[in-house]
């Protein structure tokens, strides 16, 4: 007798990050990890149990569910911090300025000298109830 396979889990919450359409590959994935390890420290419940292979080597947790990585124009993704904030999910910010800095003090220091309106977004990333991430990430398109 086979053992039935369970069916597909889906989660009531999502990670999605969304990305400015006109980085450079390299830029893309740099902004990913910054955005998404600020998830993973703010939101615990996201993470999952660790790693252990046949062997008992012991690896790092990693998120309990998928992350959706998007893309869109500049300025819907203005749009999509401010419906962010309107909705207070929890979200992580990555600014053009954060390219020229080296460290997590003038990373820090870049954002907060620019008021909130006028942060040069390249990415932001967001986790809470799938219909309010969905809502904030309104108008962006699967990363290809």
């Amino acid at each position: 007798m086979s053992t039935p396979t369970p069916a597909p889990l889906r989660f009531d919450t999502k990670i999605a990050v969304l990305l400015r359409e006109d980085l450079e590959p390299w830029q893309r994935l740099n902004v990913t990890a910054f955005l998404v390890s600020g998830l993973g420290t703010a939101v615990p419940e996201v993470i999952g149990e660790p790693y252990e292979d046949a062997d008992g080597v012991s690896y790092l947790s990693m998120f309990r569910q998928p992350v959706v990585v998007l893309q869109a124009t500049k300025e819907t993704l203005k749009a999509a911090h401010s419906r962010a904030l309107s909705r207070a999910v929890p979200r992580a910010v990555f600014t053009s300025d954060l390219f020229t800095t080296g460290n997590d003090r003038d990373n820090r220091a870049a954002v907060r000298a620019v008021p909130t309106g006028e942060l040069d977004l390249v990415g932001l990333a967001v986790y809470g109830p799938r219909n309010a991430v969905d809502k904030v990430v309104k108008g962006s398109r699967m990363h290809p």
